[in-house]
């Protein structure tokens, strides 16, 4: 492998401490950006007898990309006047090295006089981005930096899906899974091709041909082996019994196939794992199946991180199943402008995956309105349940569903008495209860409430919002035991959705 692009990271250490390390970890960790980059933080380097100035403006040269993080602060200033932060950028420029520059704060007022001097010098010569969160500044600094790999030839401006599969040929394509997919996409959405189109032609109709050869989504949606040309696109489904990940596995599973096989294996595998409550007849001839995870939920976070995973990365989805929640791991990185912010918002469908996505939505596996996260978040609140989390942490974008935790055999193991378990009945129809409350419900003296409540609390099973007095109440906790805290801790929210996110 050719030599790594070296990038250099300036910013008044102290005040960006944190972003500085996490451009670092990044980069670092990104399937595709560590494959290319290596990035200078002037706190990584070892004690040398050199000057610090003459350190970093070495390492500007050597380096063929400098970030610039602005913030408030101007920095130490030299004999002549200037920090370090604008003499690397001067450096940076004169050297004409590619400059990416990103702004913390939409509100210059309170920046000093010469970082706005600065950041005004800057937007002068070339375009700035701004940034609030570490999530957005991560988002921003991959597009630009995948930007720069595109235009210096690194690699190539097609997804990775439109590229040539290599030795994979039409003999690879199951015909059945293709004619099965065809089948479907008429009935569901009136698809113009139906299920007796050759090969050939389906494939082209599609955009999964490039000149003879199948395309990489080709392979991933019709193809008779899969992982024989793309390894980590499996599935690994893991189920613990805990809120912890440890051995051994009570259950393990290795899913292989199409992208339409690894979803319904995989939602299977999680739906038969949760508590499920059969219903009666009396409103039809077949009794309804409540889970306690919505189905449709769990089958969108699944068809989410298989849809738009990055199939360049060794890494496979992860779906892991805990006594308390649903995490779904997938490689890969947010589309910029998109944020962990904005999935909870109306928001544009950006696919990772575009000739993946457009099989997936022709059969009702997805939306193309980027509705998918609020549908998950809908679903999971219609039954009761706490707002799903998303995160991205390196190169991994997670989605976590929060189950019901507080199962009859937890609360056995929880030793919760039957006046305790009322009160956790109550809670789930009535959202949460005050001291007073539960003296008049339970027919008990204040003394008696508080020390039930306050066992609830040690044990896990509550969380207490307010400090002391009248606003004070309870409600359930519906993230679990967390080993190492105290989650009988006073809430600092006043909302039970703010603490389950």
């Amino acid at each position: 492998m050719t030599e790594k692009h070296r990038v250099f990271v300036s910013s008044v250490q102290k005040e960006l401490a944190s972003e500085r390390r996490a451009v670092h970890d990044f980069v670092e960790g990104d399937a595709l950006l560590s494959r290319f980059f290596k990035v200078f933080l002037f706190e990584d380097l070892p004690a040398s007898g050199q000057r610090p100035d003459e350190l970093y403006l070495a390492e500007i040269d050597q380096s063929v990309v400098y970030i610039g993080l602005f913030g408030n602060q101007y920095g130490h200033e030299d004999k002549t006047g200037f920090s370090p932060t604008e003499a690397e950028f001067d450096r940076a420029t004169v050297a004409g090295k590619e400059r990416l520059i990103f702004v913390k704060g939409s509100d210059d007022l309170s920046r000093h006089p010469k970082m706005q001097a600065l950041i005004k010098k800057a937007s002068g010569q070339l375009n700035r981005r701004r940034f609030s969160s570490i999530e957005e500044l991560t988002a921003q600094i991959y597009a630009s930096l995948v930007e720069y790999l595109t235009g210096c030839g690194a690699i190539q401006s097609r997804p990775f899906d439109a590229i040539a599969c290599p030795d994979a040929t039409f003999d690879d394509i199951s015909q059945k899974k293709l004619t099965e997919f065809l089948e479907r996409a008429k009935s569901a959405r009136g698809y113009v091709l139906g299920p007796d189109t050759s090969m050939e032609k389906a494939l082209t109709h599609l955009n999964l041909l490039d000149g003879t050869h199948p395309k990489h989504a080709a392979i991933l949606l019709f193809g008779k082996e899969p992982q024989r040309f793309l390894i980590s696109s499996e599935v690994k489904c893991l189920h613990f019994h805990g809120t912890q990940v440890c051995k051994p596995i009570p259950s393990y599973q290795i899913y292989r196939g199409t992208v339409f096989d690894l979803v319904n294996q995989a939602v299977d595998f999680v739906m038969s794992k949760i508590d499920r409550a059969v219903g009666t007849r009396s409103e039809g001839p077949v009794a309804p199946v409540t889970y306690e995870l919505p189905r449709e939920a769990v089958a969108e976070a699944i068809v989410n991180a298989v849809a738009h995973r990055d199939y360049a990365s060794n890494a496979s989805v992860q779906v892991m199943l805990f006594s308390d929640r649903l995490e779904v791991w997938n490689p890969g990185h947010l589309p910029a402008p998109l944020t962990i912010e904005s999935l909870r918002v109306p928001h544009a469908s950006i696919p990772h995956n575009p000739l993946i996505a457009e099989p997936l939505f022709l059969t009702r596996y997805i939306e193309k309105a980027g509705t998918g996260t609020l549908d998950m978040i809908a679903l999971c609140e219609a039954a009761g349940l706490p707002t799903p989390g998303f995160s991205q942490e390196g190169g991994q974008f997670i989605q976590v569903l929060w189950r019901d935790w507080l199962t009859d055999t937890m609360l056995e193991e929880l030793g919760i008495d039957e006046r305790q378990r009322e009160v956790v009945q109550f809670l789930r129809g009535h959202g949460r209860i005050t001291n007073t409350e539960y003296q008049k419900a339970f027919g008990v003296s204040k003394p008696t409430a508080s020390r039930n409540l306050n066992a609830l609390l040690q044990k896990q099973v509550l969380i207490k919002v307010g400090q002391t007095g009248k606003g004070t109440y309870y409600i359930l906790n519906s993230q679990g035991i967390t080993k190492g805290s105290s989650r009988s801790q006073t809430a600092h929210s006043e909302t039970n959705k703010e603490h389950r996110t």
